[in-house]
C-alpha cells in the first residue's frame, strides 16, 4: 500500500516536472535593457562579449554575475618608476677616491750634501774646489812678466764666476737654491766689479807694455 503511494506521487511529480512545465527565464525591464545599452556604449568590451549581452535580454537568460578571466583583455603593463633621490657625498666620502691624490714628487739624481757644502766652502775659502789644487800647481817660468800675471788673474776671475754660476745650478737642481743665492749673487757681483777695473785700469797698461817691448825688438833689429 504505502509502496502504491509512492509511485503515484513521483509519477504525479514527474508528470507536473515536464518538458513544457519548466520555469520561466527572468525577464528584463525596459530601464534594465537601457542600463545594458548605456554600459556597453561607455565600456570597452569586445564584439564577442557586445554580441553576448545584446542576445541575453531576447533569450530572457540572467546575466553572468563574473566575466571569464580568459576572455577579459589583457591589461597594460604597469612599469614601476624608482623615485630618484639625489644624495650628497660626505667630505670623508670625497677624500677616500683618487680625486684629491696630487702628483708624487719625483726628485732628480741625488748628490752628496757634505760634498756640496765642502766645495762651496773651498770656493769661498781659496776660490778653487780642492783647496790643494791652487798650492800643488807649480809656479809659472815667466814669473817676472807683469803681462801675463795680469792675464791669468783676468781669467781666472772668469773661472771663478763660472764656478758660482754652476753651484747655482747644482742647487737649484736640489732644492737649496733658496739658501745659497744671496751669497753667491754677492760674491758674483764682485767679481764683476774686479772685472770691470781690470778693464779700466790695467788693460791700457797691457797694451802700452806691449808696444814698449814691440818697439824695442825692433831697434834692436
Amino acid at each position: 500500500m504505502c509502496e502504491s503511494l509512492q509511485m503515484e506521487t513521483s509519477s504525479q511529480a514527474s508528470a507536473s516536472r515536464g518538458l513544457w512545465n519548466s520555469p520561466r527565464a527572468t525577464q528584463f525591464s525596459k530601464e534594465t535593457q537601457d542600463m545594458l545599452r548605456l554600459l556597453k556604449q561607455e565600456s570597452r568590451v569586445t564584439s564577442l562579449k557586445r554580441k553576448q549581452i545584446n542576445n541575453q535580454p531576447k533569450n530572457e537568460t540572467a546575466l553572468p554575475f563574473t566575466s571569464d578571466p580568459a576572455q577579459s583583455s589583457p591589461g597594460k603593463s604597469v612599469q614601476k618608476h624608482w623615485p630618484v633621490h639625489t644624495q650628497k657625498r660626505t667630505a670623508k666620502a670625497c677624500r677616500s677616491g683618487n680625486s684629491y691624490e696630487r702628483e708624487k714628487f719625483r726628485p732628480g739624481p741625488t748628490r752628496d750634501l757634505e760634498k756640496e757644502k765642502r766645495k762651496l766652502q773651498n770656493i769661498f775659502a781659496h776660490g778653487t774646489e780642492q783647496p790643494g789644487a791652487g798650492s800643488s800647481q807649480k809656479p809659472p817660468q815667466h814669473q817676472s812678466s807683469e803681462i801675463p800675471k795680469k792675464i791669468d788673474r783676468y781669467q781666472e776671475v772668469l773661472n771663478e764666476i763660472q764656478e758660482r754660476q754652476q753651484f747655482l745650478e747644482d742647487m737649484a737642481s736640489l732644492g737649496q737654491e733658496k739658501d745659497y743665492i744671496n751669497i753667491i749673487n754677492t760674491e758674483i757681483s764682485q767679481k764683476l766689479r774686479e772685472l770691470e777695473i781690470m778693464e779700466k785700469s790695467h788693460v791700457p797698461t797691457f797694451d802700452t807694455n806691449a808696444e814698449r817691448t814691440e818697439n824695442a825688438a825692433n831697434k834692436e833689429d
